[in-house]
């Protein structure tokens, strides 16, 4: 049994598995974020995935962030997967979300977002990012190697939660991993089986490399219009 921990982090809309299709399957009752804040508060622990969500009419592929409080941070996917037509049916966000949990600044990311570095460039006002995903096992070389390099470039642990199974489309075999800012591997589930991994972020360890190495200090300034 894995030991307890502060925070859970589930795959992309991992209460259905990756659909671009939402009718049917996109939540107007909110059963899992429900779910969620009723294990945030048992586990006393922050709970965090994507859900396929409909508000006002409008579809979205939604990051929750549940505090044990019942305190919820949402992040809308900025970047949809054109390749398999999600943008056609789902609307994009527009913001960066970050959310501060006992003392770890966090950025919330999902799946394809991971390909888009300038929108998570590290401005010095985050720790740590989580990318859920449903990212196939054909391209599961660039999953890592791009994990690897947010967290190289942004000087920031980076925490990749991917799915495994098969579905009519895709085979997935995971891939998940918590890498450091170094670019290392600190703990990783085994491939194309239900597995987790769990390790302890060090934030003392993360400000002295910043301070010993300022790269995040040395970047170019710029701005990001939505």
């Amino acid at each position: 049994m894995q030991p307890k921990a502060d925070l859970y982090v589930l795959s992309e809309m991992f209460s259905t598995g990756f659909a671009t299709e939402p009718e049917g399957i996109a939540e107007k009752d909110g059963s899992s974020l429900i779910w969620m804040k009723r294990m945030a508060n048992q586990l006393d622990a922050a709970i965090a995935g994507s859900v396929a969500t409909e508000e006002k009419g409008l579809f979205y592929n939604r990051f929750y962030f549940v505090k044990p409080d019942g305190k919820i941070t949402s992040y809308d996917k900025r970047h949809l997967f054109t390749f398999s037509s999600e943008d056609k049916r789902f609307t994009c966000g527009k913001k960066r979300a970050i959310v501060e949990f006992r003392g770890v600044r966090i950025m919330l990311q999902i799946c394809y977002d991971l390909r888009f570095p300038v929108f998570s460039r590290n401005k010095g006002d985050y720790d740590a990012m989580i990318y859920v995903a449903n990212w196939p096992s054909s391209r599961a070389e660039v999953w890592k190697t791009l994990l690897r390099a947010r967290a190289i470039e942004n000087q920031s642990f980076v925490i990749g939660v991917n799915r495994v199974g098969k579905d009519s489309k895709c085979e997935y075999q995971g891939g998940s991993a918590i890498i450091s800012p170094y670019g290392q591997t600190i703990a990783a589930p085994a491939d194309f089986q239900e597995d987790a991994a769990i390790a302890e972020l060090d934030m003392n360890e993360l400000v002295e490399f910043r301070k010993k190495f300022p790269v995040l200090s040395d970047g170019d300034e710029f701005k990001i219009e939505y």
